[in-house]
């Protein structure tokens, strides 16, 4: 299982971090030790003084797949979650700025929370799927996949050209405008559409 995420894929958040447009989906991966999964509590790491929440919605795919033409894509996936991406952006931006990888800022230890259940995609609106964070009890973010800058069905076609799909491989779709800080002690639960998918406590 490898966890695939896509990058600057809604346009306010591109600009809230003054970075620009991608032409094509980007996306990088995350080792399996980075999911968190069943667990309602995650321990801020102490390599980093700015962790940042990124609430995400998240494909699991379900069968093999290599160069898959976007219309077929839909095929390659029946279930939709929630996640968060977890970012150090004070390791990210001294990364960025030394021209050097990010994995130390986006692929540490349960850096990728799950929520607990998935949701059949014939039950959501794919097209237009509404998802929500909150940090204590303050709504921080919101988006629908309908402002994605690259749909679901074009990111997995995109992917597969490079890498191949494999069963239980994670898609995060990224993160609208609305990202910021965690410290000890913060709520986030995440919603979609009116479901409650994840919640945990910065410990």
């Amino acid at each position: 299982m490898k966890i695939i995420c896509i990058g600057r894929n809604y346009a306010d958040h591109a600009k809230e971090l003054n970075n620009d447009l991608p032409e094509f989906p980007l996306f990088f991966l995350k080792p399996d030790t980075a999911l968190l999964t069943k667990s309602k509590e995650f321990y801020l790491p102490d390599f980093t003084k700015d962790l940042h929440y990124e609430c995400e919605v998240v494909v699991r795919i379900n069968r093999v797949g290599k160069n898959i033409q976007e219309k077929f894509a839909s095929n390659y996936y029946n279930e939709i979650g929630l996640g968060i991406d977890f970012t150090a952006r004070d390791i990210q931006e001294e990364c960025k700025q030394q021209g050097l990888p990010w994995e130390r800022a986006k692929a540490f230890d349960f850096s990728s929370p799950l929520g607990d259940f998935f949701i059949k995609k014939e039950e959501l609106n794919l097209s237009n799927i509404s998802f929500r964070l909150f940090k204590n009890e303050k709504q921080v973010q919101f988006g629908e996949t309908k402002n994605m800058i690259f749909s679901i069905d074009r990111i997995i076609s995109y992917v597969s050209q490079f890498i191949t799909l494999k069963v239980g491989d994670l898609i995060y779709t990224g993160t609208p405008a609305g990202v910021g800080p965690v410290k000890i002690g913060d709520q986030l639960i995440g919603y979609i559409e009116d479901q409650k998918i994840i919640e945990l406590i910065i410990k």
